[in-house]
């Protein structure tokens, strides 16, 4: 008789996530990523929208079904860390993205992943669970999976909108080779509306009406991907921003009712808060 394949406790791993400081968690089966969605991400692509990202083009087979990014893979687990900030830097100052202010996230959301399925494997010993996590730091449309994981949708800015919390967040997978025994639906409809205020407050357009970011236009990425010089029409338009750009994020109505972060590693230090203009233009290379 051949061995019973074991089922995962989707109530144990979103238990898991919230006791580590997630602030949310879905569970959804491994697939392919639907026609509907592959199709808008290689038109994105072929239309050169990631401006210089040029490993948003590798590997492309792994990045529409993660299956291929983990053999075995049967659910993908998908978290939201918060980093909403409880002390930003004051609006007279010069400004850097929130997610910049603390220790850099990718180390802080790879060791909890770790955390997190370190443990699941303890409290499901001997049924072969194994897994990898990842945190923007593989071919895989985080943001998709996020929303079909139910966290929340894409809004017009194109980041993940979780509702009355808005989108500073950082998003992280986990993908396991066992399923689980119940898997979370997506939103049936866009949390957006009619509202474009993401749209408006991006000054150099960089948000399309039919919802794609031209990285060409983002201050975001002229400021922290770009390796080459800024054009001075771009350039103009990043006061009070040096590094990233938070305009869409902020705009968006539902980060009105968001918490600030409880990460203790997001919190900024004092000489951040208190710089002055004079001291960022200090900096050496």
């Amino acid at each position: 008789m051949a061995e019973t394949e074991h089922i995962l406790s989707a109530t144990q791993i979103k238990a898991g996530a919230e006791s580590l400081g997630f602030y949310a968690c879905g569970l959804a089966p491994a697939g392919a990523i639907p026609a509907a969605h592959s199709a808008f991400f290689r038109q994105w692509t072929a239309q050169g929208c990631h401006a210089g990202m040029d490993y948003m083009t590798r590997h492309e087979e792994k990045r529409l079904d993660p299956r291929l990014l983990a053999e075995g893979c049967q659910t993908v687990v998908s978290v939201a860390l918060n980093y909403y900030p409880a002390t930003p830097i004051p609006p007279d100052r010069l400004q850097l993205s929130w997610y910049a202010y603390g220790q850099d996230y990718h180390d802080v959301m790879r060791a909890k992943l770790q955390s997190l399925l370190d443990m699941l494997k303890k409290q499901n010993p001997g049924t072969g669970l194994e897994g990898r996590a990842f945190c923007d730091t593989a071919p895989i449309l985080e943001r998709f999976w996020a929303w079909r994981c139910g966290l929340g949708w894409i809004g017009r800015h194109t980041q993940l909108v979780i509702p009355r919390c808005g989108s500073a967040f950082f998003l992280g997978e986990l993908l396991l080779n066992l399923p689980a025994d119940r898997y979370d639906e997506p939103l049936a409809v866009s949390g957006c509306g009619q509202c474009t205020r993401c749209r408006e407050a991006c000054p150099t357009h960089a948000l399309s009406p039919e919802g794609g970011l031209d990285a060409r236009l983002c201050l975001s990425y002229q400021t922290v991907e770009n390796r080459r010089d800024i054009t001075p029409a771009l350039a103009e338009k990043m006061y009070p921003y040096f590094y990233g750009c938070d305009r869409c994020l902020r705009a968006c109505p539902h980060l009105h009712n968001a918490s600030p972060s409880t990460e203790s590693a997001f919190t900024p230090r004092q000489e951040l808060l208190n710089a002055t203009e004079k001291d960022w233009m200090n900096l050496t290379v």
